[in-house]
């Protein structure tokens, strides 16, 4: 985890407070692609929501850019705002164009590739629970 001085803007948790949020995700967007620093491997993101076991991120990309394979920990949906991803998990390839959404189960490894400028929410729900085997008699 960065350091508090590291950090590129206050935690999520100390901007976004109170029982209802409005996430006005155009705007978001729009300002975290106005941001001076540079972008790592074509992305920028900025989580909106860290509340209980729910997160959500949103992640502005650049024609090329990409996430490399990774995994999470609960339950994710990949969500594409704008443009269009490439998403490669569990031996499948899906383009995902304008508000279409891509579900997985926890841990599953997967990439994300900007086929041209693009924008893109990630829902994550951690307190997900891998399926128990059944117990052998």
């Amino acid at each position: 985890m960065s350091r508090p001085e590291e950090r590129l803007r206050p935690h999520p948790s100390e901007r976004l407070t109170g029982p209802a949020v409005l996430l006005k995700l155009p705007e978001f967007a729009r300002a975290l692609s106005a941001e001076p620093h540079p972008s790592k491997q074509g992305h920028r993101q900025v989580g909106l929501v860290h509340r209980g076991p729910l997160r959500l991120v949103l992640f502005a990309l650049e024609p090329g850019g990409t996430l490399p394979e990774h995994q999470a920990p609960g339950h994710a949906v990949i969500h594409c705002l704008r443009g269009e991803i490439e998403v490669e998990a569990a031996g499948t390839r899906e383009l995902l164009g304008i508000n279409e959404a891509l579900v997985l189960d926890p841990e599953v490894p997967h990439t994300v590739r900007a086929v041209r400028a693009s924008e893109m929410l990630l829902t994550v729900s951690l307190d997900a629970k891998p399926p128990q085997q059944p117990q052998p008699r």
